[in-house]
Formats: structure tokens, C-alpha cells, sequence
């Protein structure tokens, strides 16, 4: 990705080719935001800019020289990620250990992640069984920043999550930064920066990035995927909610119809589940359909469960507001759409869509997902019912 390509966050961009332009780079950074809105992406050009043989500050990396192609598939010498790993990958030991099946499948788990990444640049990996990222990660990283880069003008070391820094790992990586060496630029992202330890946020500059808005994600479609227009932009658009992690998968799907039609299986599972909340009583009935949900679907399937609820209801506003509306999210349940907005004229639609955005930053900051789904159905029960 050059400057051009990146979605949204212009602002920021800015800061970033005044500080290259002047030289005048921090020695480390911490990238704050949502999940999915495109940190790394950002950081990730500008350690392509920072060893790419033909970069521009303004326009950014050329994408196509060595470097660059080097650092996309993750082999620069000059860039380490770090993310969350299993203690399994990083044991010491001979050859032999190496051919131990704890350590190969860990290997072959982290490989897949890797592969992930690459294909799509908004993805953040973590290993299932880690504890975070580790003190040998960090470790890692004193020992190679001991060395001069190879080419280029700096190291960079890109820390994904770095929430998840073990407390140990943590405080090495704080001696690192407080006495940095000049050729290596940290930049640390993370979408819980409360988290970070306070003293490694005090020697960082901060780029607080958004969400991208869906303007810019539909301006970003049309001048870069042409091709793909409505209804299907619109709900890219709708359905990912700023979410480019899940935008990206929804663009790489176009063709094959996968990432589609599970969406609207899910969405059909998401709009069942909420028949089975709204009938009189029953609470017990309405939390036993939330755990069912929990039990099959894995976290970033339930925000999207959730999601699809929100878009639901955005529907039936409209609809309510305006019988007429046609810009419908989910315009072939058009009938389930009207139905609801006659049977319930008038819910608490803001109350409703801030119980569902804190059910979502709950599943996606590792919060129990049965304790979350069965708070939020409980809640979402009791505001319809006070509507009938």
C-alpha cells in the first residue's frame, strides 16, 4: 500500500509525512484505535517508506521494488511483528526440539496466521493458546536491536496488540525505550491503549486513528474496486460498519458468493434469535437462544450476529420514520422489516443500538461471551416489551 491506497485516516497521514519530510520522526509510536480500522496498515507504510528504494514522503512506497515486496510478505530484515504466540514456538533447544510435535504444530498454527495476514492487511493475529505477547519476544528484539540495519535508514519494529504484552515482557520492552537506540523506530498498536503500561504510553507519541467513516469506505471502493457497485456496495459498506478487517474479506469474496450468503445466514440467524426474545415471558426460552449462539459461533461471529441485529433495527427506523425508504441495509426482508416497525412504533432504537455496541466492544476486548449475550438479551427483552 502506498499513501493513496490506504482508507481514510488523512489526518494522521499527514502527521506522519511532516515528521518524514522534516526528519523528524519520533522514535516511537503508539497506534490507538478500533479494532479492524486500519492502524497497522498505516504502519506498515511507513516501514516500507522507511526502507523502499524509490519512496516519496508524500506519495509514500512504490510497492513494487525489492524492499517492499520483501517486507509484504514479511521476510525484511530490517521489519520484526510481533503478535501474541504460543510459549510452544519459542522454547529453546537443538534441532531435535525443533522436531518436536508441540513445537511443529505451534509452527504450523503461526504460519497459517502469518498467511492470514497477508492476504488481508486489516487482520491482527493472535495464537489461541497464548498468555500475550512474551518476555522471549522481547528479548528477541534487544538482541536485533543490537545490530545496524541491514539497508535502509532504520529497524522497525511493529508490535501488534501490545495490550497483550506479558507484565514481564512489558518491562524489558520499557528499558528498550528508554534508552532507544537511533536506528530503531517502535511503533506499538493497539485498540486498549488503558492497557498499555502507562510508563511505555509516556514514551510514545500517540496517533489516535478512528473508525473509518463509511463514506470514505465507499469513496475508497468506487476509485479502487470499480467494479463493484450497488446493491453489493452498499452492503459492504452497511454490514462492515467500518470494520475493514471484515470489508476486505467481503471484497476478496466477490464472485464466489462465501462471504455473502454466510453473512445473510447469519443474519437470518441473528433476526430468528431476536422472534425467540420477543415473545411475552419467557426469559429463560430467550437466554437459552443466546447461549446457543455463543455455543456455535466464535467471537467475531457474534459481533457480527450483533451487528446484523443493529442494521436490522436501523431498517426499521427508517422505515418507521419514512414508509417509503428505500436504502434499506437488508432490502429482501423487506416485510420482516415493515412487520416489526408496525408492531413496535416506537422502541428506545438509541438505548437499543448502545446496549448492542457495548455487547460488541465486550466480545471483542475477550469479556465472557455467555455472561454478554445473556446480559444483552435480557436488556433488549425488557426495552421491546415496554414498547408493546
Amino acid at each position: 500500500m502506498s499513501w493513496n491506497t490506504i482508507i481514510g485516516h488523512k489526518q494522521q497521514i499527514k502527521v506522519l509525512q511532516k515528521a518524514l519530510e522534516t526528519g523528524r520522526l519520533a522514535h516511537a509510536y503508539l497506534f490507538t484505535g478500533p479494532e479492524a480500522c486500519g492502524k497497522e496498515s498505516v504502519a506498515f507504510e511507513l516501514a516500507r517508506i522507511l526502507n523502499c528504494r524509490t519512496a516519496d514522503p508524500v506519495s509514500g512506497s512504490c510497492e513494487t521494488c525489492k524492499e517492499c515486496i520483501s517486507l509484504n510478505a514479511f521476510m525484511h530484515p530490517n521489519v520484526e511483528y510481533i503478535f501474541p504466540v504460543e510459549s510452544a514456538l519459542l522454547d529453546p533447544g537443538d534441532t531435535a526440539k525443533k522436531e518436536n510435535k508441540r513445537f511443529t504444530e505451534a509452527k504450523e498454527r503461526y504460519d497459517l496466521l502469518l498467511e492470514e495476514k497477508k492476504q488481508n492487511p486489516f487482520f491482527s493475529p493472535a495464537m489461541e493458546r497464548s498468555m500475550g505477547i512474551l518476555t522471549e519476544q522481547v528479548i528477541a528484539l534487544q538482541h536485533k536491536a543490537s545490530f545496524m540495519p541491514s539497508q535502509g535508514t532504520r529497524k522497525i519494529f511493529i508490535l501488534s496488540q501490545a495490550e497483550k504484552l506479558h507484565p514481564s515482557a512489558a518491562n524489558k520492552l520499557l528499558k528498550l525505550l528508554e534508552e532507544p537506540p537511533a536506528h530503531i523506530l517502535f511503533i506499538l498498536v493497539s485498540s486498549r491503549p488503558e492497557a498499555v503500561l502507562p510508563t511505555i504510553r509516556s514514551r510514545c507519541q500517540v496517533i489516535r486513528f478512528s473508525r473509518v467513516s463509511s463514506r470514505e469506505l465507499r469513496l475508497w471502493l468506487h476509485e479502487n474496486r470499480p467494479e463493484i457497485t450497488d446493491p453489493l456496495l452498499s452492503f459492504i459498506v452497511s454490514f462492515s460498519r467500518g470494520n475493514l478487517r471484515l470489508a476486505w474479506e467481503f471484497i476478496n469474496n466477490i464472485g464466489s458468493d462465501t462471504a455473502e450468503t454466510a453473512t445473510i445466514i447469519l443474519r437470518n440467524q441473528a433476526i430468528d434469535y431476536l422472534r425467540k426474545a420477543l415473545v411475552p415471558g419467557k426469559l429463560h426460552e430467550a437466554i437459552t437462544a443466546s447461549e446457543e449462539q455463543v455455543k456455535n459461533l466464535s467471537r467475531t461471529e457474534l459481533t457480527l450476529f450483533i451487528g446484523a441485529l443493529l442494521l436490522f433495527f436501523q431498517d426499521v427506523n427508517h422505515r418507521r420514520i419514512n414508509p417509503s425508504f428505500q436504502g434499506l441495509n437488508n432490502p429482501d426482508i423487506v416485510d420482516s422489516i415493515d412487520r416489526f416497525a408496525k408492531n413496535f412504533p416506537d422502541p428506545d432504537f438509541f438505548r437499543i443500538s448502545t446496549i448492542a455496541e457495548e455487547a460488541i466492544r465486550a466480545i471483542e476486548r475477550n469479556a465472557n461471551p455467555t455472561l454478554v449475550m445473556a446480559a444483552f438479551t435480557a436488556e433488549l427483552k425488557g426495552l421491546l416489551q415496554r414498547v408493546t
